[in-house]
């Protein structure tokens, strides 16, 4: 495992302690290997600024980039016993065919202290795009529950905005005007004038498989938001991106155990559901979540992968200060994400032939 050493003056350490919902970024040097770097680093995320064990948001500054990267985070998956359900949703995401952040578990030390283990996730930006080989395009986050793709809020409540919810990463104001229109689009063209329409505007297969990715790691948030939005510069279809996957894989973002049927097969939000009225999306979406099912959402197709993972971890678990893990307990909890498995693959293969 790699060690990430950040060096920072005590008073700027302090001052991000006294203001842990700070945007500015403090200076600071990470070490990796011969290699140091200035940096800029403050707190990220919601729940996690909370915890006594937070995650951080690094910003390169010289160099400008590190392995084609301008920044990245790194999640300290306080919230999950195994610390490895983020990296094997994202990851599962990839093996499905839906474009997602690469990630690595990293040994992180502050000034001399080691903070424990983080996973390092890349920036879903422009760099990422280019480091993948896909055309430039506009990428807007959804950063709070109003990316719901609808006109209300998800308390039913009618929004200021249609934009709510959303914060553009890469693009300019137009990209946020184009966005504006489709989910006006979603919500008001009537269904023959939708069904024609939403092709030339969603990448839908891209979408539906996406879909079928949320559902089967049952991401509560993953609906409404946890998700980039991409434009793709050639197509000129919007695809969708996960992100932040911890809450999966049978517990929610606070660790509690959630039951295999906790969400359904056709998940929620507007988009979704328009789509899913239609008997061709549906059985194309039917189809994707099919053959997912047969062959990457199993034990046996994800059973090395995590066995890996959770083995790769065994040997630093002690070092880190703010968990209280053991192998005996990540031996557990391997065989609590193969049992969400095999639940929530039957269940789902039950729902596909109700729905058919």
């Amino acid at each position: 495992m790699l060690k990430y050493e950040i060096f920072i003056n005590p008073k700027l350490l302090k001052q991000l302690n006294e203001d842990i919902w700070t945007k500015n970024h403090v200076p600071g040097v990470l070490r990796i290997g011969d290699q140091r770097n200035k940096i800029g680093l403050c707190y990220r995320g919601n729940v996690i600024r909370k915890k006594k064990k937070k995650s951080y948001h690094i910003l390169f500054q010289k160099p400008a980039f590190v392995n084609g990267a301008h920044e990245i985070h790194l999640n300290a998956e306080f919230s999950d016993i195994s610390l490895s359900r983020n990296k094997l949703s994202l990851d599962f995401f990839e093996k499905i065919g839906v474009v997602s952040p690469h990630s690595k578990h990293v040994l992180l030390y502050i000034n001399g202290t080691c903070m424990g283990i983080y996973l390092e996730l890349e920036s879903f930006d422009q760099y990422l795009l280019k480091k993948r080989k896909l055309p430039l395009g506009p990428i807007i986050y959804a950063t709070n529950y109003h990316a719901n793709f609808s006109l209300l809020t998800p308390e039913k409540n009618v929004k200021t905005s249609l934009l709510e919810g959303y914060t553009l990463k890469y693009g300019s104001k137009k990209d946020l005007s184009d966005l504006e229109q489709l989910i006006a689009m979603i919500n008001s063209l009537k269904n023959e004038a939708f069904k024609e329409e939403i092709p030339n505007l969603l990448d839908v297969d891209q979408y539906l498989t996406w879909l079928a990715g949320v559902v089967c790691t049952q991401n509560f948030d993953g609906f409404i938001h946890n998700y980039a939005l991409y434009k793709n510069g050639e197509t000129g279809l919007y695809e969708i991106t996960p992100w932040d996957y911890d809450g999966t894989w049978g517990r929610d973002l606070h660790g509690r155990p959630n039951d295999y049927d906790f969400i359904p097969i056709t998940g929620y939000n507007t988009l979704t559901g328009r789509l899913l009225h239609f008997a061709n999306f549906k059985k194309k979406y039917l189809g994707i979540l099919s053959k997912i099912l047969e062959k990457e959402f199993t034990v046996d197709a994800q059973k090395k992968e995590i066995e890996s993972l959770i083995n790769s971890l065994k040997p630093y678990i002690h070092l880190d200060p703010f968990i209280k893990t053991t192998e005996e307990k990540l031996d557990k909890e391997k065989e609590f994400i193969f049992k969400f498995i095999n639940e929530r693959n039957r269940f789902l293969t039950q729902q596909l032939f109700q729905l058919q």
